[in-house]
């Protein structure tokens, strides 16, 4: 049934957004309508790997950027989890504070800031996504290299705002294969994708008017800028340099 279930997934992830290739022949999909998707994960936890395999499928969409957040909970089980964060941990229950609830779970997922799926649900992740692609855009940010190691971030208000928001830079590595020794998951062998590595506050802003930031982003790993709410909340723009 779980296979059955990620073959279905697989093939609405592709019908209801483009690839990479798709972009790579020339289609642009517009930044305003990017989803931020964050998985919260660990290598311990054998109820994640369905949901890892689910953020590779999304990892191929231009329209949505997968983040990939290993939390350091799942630790004390027998294996560390050589991605995971107590940053991410830490980013995790502050969600969940926001939302009231007084638990987290493994796996968890998080669209857009504001969307909450527990366990591994990918038609609950599509439903959502499918929703924040509805929404209006109501700020851009974009994202240039200015020189080697740094990067030029450039926000814009597109409606009236109220409120404070935080932007954020993310690093990522792409994929990598993991071999499990111990823990849950041992004997196994897993993919991870966009497994996040740096989730670094840059500045806050107040929504009133034009932003520019330059930022410190060395090395290869690609670069993500989000604009969220603060106090974790919606992310109302995100843009990615590779």
């Amino acid at each position: 049934m779980r296979r059955i279930i990620s073959a279905a997934f697989a093939a609405w992830a592709v019908m209801t957004g483009p690839s990479s290739a798709q972009q790579d022949e020339g289609a642009t999909p517009s930044a305003a309508r990017t989803v931020v998707v964050e998985l919260f994960t660990s290598q311990g936890c054998s109820s994640c790997p369905p949901a890892d395999d689910m953020l590779g499928h999304l990892a191929a969409r231009e329209d949505v950027i997968a983040l990939g957040l290993h939390v350091d909970y799942w630790d004390y089980i027998g294996w560390e989890d050589i991605f995971g964060q107590s940053a991410f941990s830490d980013r995790q229950k502050a969600y969940a504070r926001a939302a009231g609830h007084q638990t987290v779970y493994t796996p968890q997922t998080v669209i857009s800031g504001r969307g909450r799926v527990e366990g591994h649900q990918p038609m609950a992740v599509m439903d959502l996504i499918q929703q924040e692609r509805a929404h209006p855009p109501r700020v851009s940010v974009e994202v240039a290299r200015a020189s080697p190691g740094t990067v030029e971030i450039a926000v814009q208000p597109l409606a009236d705002l109220d409120g404070e928001y935080v932007l954020h830079l993310v690093r990522y590595i792409p994929r990598q294969d993991v071999d499990i020794e111990r823990g849950e998951n041992a004997g196994r062998t897993i993919t991870y994708h966009n497994i996040v590595t740096r989730f670094e506050m840059l500045t806050r802003w107040d929504g009133q008017g034009p932003l520019s930031v330059e930022a410190s982003a060395p090395g290869e790993e690609p670069v993500v800028v989000l604009v969220q709410r603060e106090d974790h909340g919606a992310i109302l723009a995100a843009d990615r340099l590779r």
